[in-house]
């Protein structure tokens, strides 16, 4: 803005500062109920996107934006502990269905009063219709940043091939 970059500095230090403050929160959260914070957001996410129809480790790594590997490992973790099941989907046998066990949602019921009074204090600050934009404007740019990450690799592989 201006020939000057500070605003988009100071926009980017904001971003580590709220994300680093937001992954305290998340292993806050998991800490409550014996949990990595990473586990935590798995589990809860099962239990929010089955309330839609079946949930598949697809269905996370998309939502999450992680790798079905990743997803894998940690609901293997979860089934371990009895949080969740894995049912083979009726419907592509090479598919199976997540869903949160008895135990997974007596731990979350446990931790929703702390965690709704620690959310309210993160995002009281932001009215309804801000909170609506804050949310559109961080899906769109996850969409640009993960356009931007493949443009970094092309040009770092294109710098490399172009080294003697």
């Amino acid at each position: 803005m201006d020939g000057s970059d500070l605003a988009f500095r100071k926009l980017v230090h904001g971003l580590f500062a709220l994300f680093a403050r937001h992954e305290t929160i998340r292993q806050g959260h998991g800490a409550v109920i014996g949990l990595a914070g990473v586990e935590y957001t798995v589990l809860i996410s099962i239990r929010h996107l089955s309330r839609q129809g079946p949930v598949s480790v697809r269905t996370i790594a998309d939502h999450l934006h992680l790798s079905g590997a990743f997803v894998t490992t940690l609901t293997n973790k979860l089934l371990a502990r009895g949080l969740i099941d894995k049912e083979e989907d009726p419907q592509d046998r090479r598919r199976v269905c997540l869903s949160v066990t008895q135990k997974g949602r007596e731990l979350l019921e446990r931790l929703a009063p702390i965690q709704r009074q620690v959310n309210d204090v993160q995002f009281g600050c932001l009215s309804g219709e801000e909170f609506q934009l804050l949310l559109d404007l961080v899906e769109r740019l996850v969409d640009s940043s993960d356009r931007a990450v493949a443009l970094q690799r092309y040009l770092a592989d294109s710098a490399a091939r172009a080294e003697p």
